[in-house]
């Protein structure tokens, strides 16, 4: 079953960055490798599943037009606001619980980054699907988790991944460390030569 809101609640009631995600220099070299693994230099709209304090959706605001991020607990959506205001104008801060309220519209960019494996195979699934859905004709997808275990997750990061990457969309990339798992789909050209017309 996937996690219950009160999971979250519970951990940022007692520390403002329960993963150390601002200090650790795993989590910096990931947001870059990241970044790095993006088949385009820009994108148009991005949706960014799980914000937490907003460190990644602040790296995004640089490269998306504009960054709708969300989160289920109320102090990361707060965090993250707080993080962005009077830099990225262009960044919306929502509270959704997703998938199931999943905003309207279409992206560019679906981030799915250490969100996936909270998430029972059911709900899984139906990420999967809307996150295809929603893309643009030539829309992204990108997904990284931690590969260690951790028995309060009913999923691990090579059944999210292998959930996401079901959904029929063209794999970009594909990038395995023994502490991370990174995945890139595009339902467009994958070939970042091809599509910037250096190949015909």
């Amino acid at each position: 079953m996937t996690l219950p809101p009160e999971y979250f609640a519970r951990l940022w009631r007692d520390d403002d960055d329960p993963w150390r995600i601002a200090d650790r220099w795993y989590e910096r070299r990931k947001r870059d490798l990241v970044l790095a693994a993006l088949p385009r230099e820009r994108f148009g709209h991005a949706l960014e599943v799980g914000c937490a304090a907003g460190h990644l959706t602040e790296r995004l605001a640089a490269r998306c037009d504009r960054v709708l991020a969300c989160d289920v607990d109320a102090t990361a959506v707060g965090l993250t606001r707080a993080r962005v205001a009077g830099v990225a104008p262009h960044v919306a801060v929502e509270q959704r619980r997703l998938p199931g309220q999943w905003p309207g519209g279409r992206f560019d960019l679906v981030v799915v980054s250490e969100v996936g494996y909270y998430l029972g195979a059911d709900d899984l699934a139906e990420l999967a699907g809307r996150s295809t859905d929603a893309l643009a004709s030539d829309g992204v997808l990108l997904a990284c988790h931690w590969r260690h275990p951790a028995p309060d997750y009913p999923l691990d990061a090579e059944a999210v991944h292998a959930g996401l990457g079901a959904t029929g969309l063209r794999q970009v990339a594909h990038h395995e460390e023994p502490d991370l798992l990174l995945d890139v789909w595009t339902a467009g050209e994958p070939s970042v030569a091809r599509a910037e017309g250096w190949l015909s």
